[in-house]
């Protein structure tokens, strides 16, 4: 297998960096300054055991690269994003005969649970990955990966449920280059669970990684609406429990020298000035659930809307505080 990873920012450098390193072939594509220095010098992993330059092939669209039937698509960027990459990569042609969307398999390495059903319009083939990979990429060419022994986990499973060879084929790539690789007849569940974790993304985005015990109040908040709105639609998730014992002493978060730990995903799109945020996938997912069946979301509703605005209007996070927040959140 080959793996076009579509958008080789932290969690697609680290997925598509570890398997180069192990020997798999693999294409990054990315964008602008970051796909400038990984043309020049390769991919800079950066890891609890060093620093690795990978020399890993690199495409700037999907024009620059010839699509093989042995590939497997790694969809990897934020939600947001998902449209305009799906509706890219699907009518590519493979060698051989055929689109991408009807051959090909794909695998949504991201947060949230909306992509997947993006991409079965487009794509016979779908997986689902949920991706416990804290992982950092601010600096073009540069992704860092704190985690040991493991780098992280993905559950993998084909969506909407399902296991299949494929699927055990991707996972035996993945733990033959530092990940755990479950393959799951249910994906979605495992993916539901981390949704409710990502609740706290924007939070984070907007006060700031360490912004102290009214953030944590507010994210307890939100959370509390999450699991009501999972429960009420009857959707099923892991406990916190079952996420615990399959991570814990498998991947742990290491001390890097020279490289402060930062926030996760929604707070590095506020630090880049990227302009949009993920919240519309995150907190949105539950704010959509809740309309949907008729429970009231207000903290996620606040936290969505207030994330968008900072994220349009390019605020450092911080900028507000989780104390101002909170007022923000109560008044509406």
């Amino acid at each position: 297998m080959r793996y076009v990873v579509i958008g080789a920012g932290a969690v697609g450098g680290a997925i598509g960096g570890r398997l180069s390193q192990s020997g798999h072939d693999v294409v990054l594509v990315a964008r602008g300054a970051h796909h400038e220095a990984l043309r020049r010098d390769g991919l800079r992993l950066v890891t609890p055991d060093g620093t690795h330059r990978l020399p890993v092939p690199v495409a700037d669209r999907p024009e620059a690269v010839e699509l093989r039937p042995d590939d497997v698509l790694v969809l990897a960027v934020k939600t947001q994003d998902s449209v305009a990459a799906l509706d890219a990569w699907a009518p590519r042609p493979v060698a051989g005969g055929g689109v991408a969307g009807d051959r090909l398999p794909l695998v949504c390495a991201q947060n949230g649970v909306e992509s997947e059903r993006l991409a079965l319009r487009r794509f016979r083939q779908v997986y689902g990955m949920c991706v416990w990979l804290p992982s950092t990429h601010l600096e073009p060419g540069v992704v860092i990966a704190p985690c040991a022994p493991q780098t992280g986990m993905l559950h993998l499973g084909r969506y909407p449920s399902g296991a299949d060879e494929t699927a055990r084929q991707i996972s035996a790539d993945l733990e033959k280059s530092h990940f755990l690789a479950p393959v799951v007849p249910d994906v979605m569940r495992w993916k539901y669970a981390k949704l409710l974790s990502n609740i706290a993304n924007a939070v984070e985005a907007v006060c700031g990684p360490d912004a102290g015990a009214d953030a944590a109040a507010l994210v307890e908040r939100a959370k509390a609406e999450g699991v009501a709105v999972l429960d009420t639609a009857g959707i099923a998730h892991t406990s916190a429990a079952e996420q615990s014992a399959a991570r814990t002493g498998k991947m742990d978060i290491q001390p890097i020298e020279g490289r402060a730990r930062g926030g996760g995903s929604s707070w590095q799109s506020m630090v880049r000035g990227a302009g949009t945020i993920e919240a519309d996938y995150l907190n949105g997912e539950i704010v959509l659930l809740g309309r949907l069946h008729g429970v009231p979301t207000p903290v996620n509703e606040a936290l969505r809307r207030t994330a968008n605005e900072c994220a349009r209007e390019r605020r450092a996070p911080g900028t507000i505080t989780a104390a101002q927040l909170t007022r923000i959140i109560d008044a509406a």
